[in-house]
Formats: structure tokens, sequence, C-alpha cells
């Protein structure tokens, strides 16, 4: 099974692994896909198995990327994803592999990715990375871990910006930043908002609408991230009835 690499041409036509064959998310992915489109003019690069599978990994240069990084001369890796029958087949390898040549024939010091020191939901698996060769070079509360693979060690080592670490916004209530990144993010926020509502709980959804605002962002991950009272909670694009069971542990300790 061979390897592609999307363009803007094929993203018209074909799928981009993400909430395949899901109607109700149909809106999300075409919003992605503009939003792919958009930043493959600055670099990005979109590679998937010719399948209609969970089989892609999608990364940028650093300086280009939508997070609170700060990685000059790095490539980010913005989403590693191998899911149902293809896991334990190589494919994770062979994705990474791709990146790191593209990275080197970009005369670029390494490659930097995201993820979290335990397993969670929508973050890459931390020994999968660590285990090709990555190493943690920085922290952010409360789980988030920057690891990089260098092959120049006289480059700086990338880092978290403060404002990644704030971990507070100016609002009470349920607030979601996003970007177009994953389908999921604006798919679950219908449903969010009815929570919120049916609580008599504010909400308010922000839709992160530029690089600059991404590199600016009150939390590490910004594909999506929500607070309670001003409070960051976490990154998980959840089901309404795990929203909840979560609004009802935060609102206790309030």
């Amino acid at each position: 099974m061979e390897l592609i690499e999307m363009t803007p041409e094929r993203l018209d036509r074909e799928h981009i692994c993400c909430a395949l064959g899901a109607k109700a998310y149909e809106e999300a992915v075409n919003s992605k896909k503009n939003w792919l489109k958009d930043r493959m003019a600055e670099g990005l690069t979109f590679v998937r198995l010719n399948e209609r599978a969970k089989v892609f990994i999608e990364y940028l240069p650093a300086e280009a990327a939508w997070v609170p990084v700060h990685a000059p001369n790095y490539m980010m890796i913005n989403c590693l994803w191998v899911s149902g029958r293809y896991k334990g087949q190589g494919y994770a390898r062979k994705l990474l592999e791709r990146c790191m040549a593209d990275a080197r024939e970009r005369g670029m010091d390494g490659v930097v990715h995201m993820f979290s020191d335990k397993k969670m939901p929508y973050l890459s698996e931390r020994k999968f990375f660590l285990h090709h060769g990555f190493e943690v070079v920085d922290e952010a509360e409360p789980y988030y871990e920057l690891a990089v693979l260098r092959w120049n060690d006289a480059a700086p080592l990338p880092s978290f910006k403060e404002t990644a670490r704030a971990l507070t916004v100016n609002e009470d209530g349920l607030v979601v930043y996003y970007t177009p990144q994953c389908p999921f993010a604006a798919g679950v926020l219908q449903d969010w908002q009815a929570v919120a509502e049916e609580r008599g709980i504010p909400f308010r959804a922000h839709r992160i609408m530029s690089r600059e605002e991404a590199q600016k962002a009150p939390a590490p991950w910004t594909t999506f991230a929500f607070f309670y009272n001003g409070r960051y909670v976490g990154h998980e694009m959840m089901s309404r009835k795990k929203l909840e069971q979560i609004l009802e542990g935060v609102a206790g300790e309030t």
C-alpha cells in the first residue's frame, strides 16, 4: 500500500482520513480542507495511506504552526494517526520517516511534536516517539510535553511560549478555544452549547483565526481547549454525556 501526498486539487475530491463517512461532520471536514489548503501555501504537508483509512501525518515548519511553541528551523508534527487494523504494520514509522526526510531536505535542525505525559484521547502516544529517538525538552501544565528529535546539536532546543502556560481566561462559564484543524472540534460545539444552556451556564466558543492568534493561545494545544469559570479543564472533544460528568465535577470544586 502506497503513501500519497495530498495537494489542494486532491483535497477537493479525496478524503482526509478524519470523520470518514460521518455526515454530521461533513461541514467541519470541508472547513478543515479549506484550512489545509491555506496552510499548504505556508509549507504544510499532508501524507496519507492510499486507502479509505485513518492513516496519515500532517506537519509544517514550526514557525508557521498554530501552536504556542518556539522552535525556529524545526518541523512541527501537527498530527500522526494510525488506527484500526492498520496499527502494528509499520505505517507510523514510515510516516515519521517521511517527515524526517522532508525536514532534512529543507535544511531543518530536527522535528518537534507535542504529546501528553500519559495516554490521552487525541494526543499522540508518548512511547512511540521516545522509542524513535525523541527526547522531552519542555513541559507545560497540566500534562503536556514537548519533544524533539534533533540532528543538529548546536540548534537551540524548542520550548513552550509563556502564554501556553497561562491556562486561564477572563471569562466565566464554559469557554472553548478551537481551530479547524480537527473536524471533531467544531463537530461537538452544538451539543456543548446545549449542555451549557440546560444548566444555565454561559457558553462561548472562540474559533482561532490566525497563526498569530494561535501562537498566543492560553493553552498549549490549540486544536481544542476548554475552560470553566476562567480555569483550564482540558483538551478532549468529548460526548455530551461525558461533558455533563466533567461539569458536575468542576462545579463542585468552585
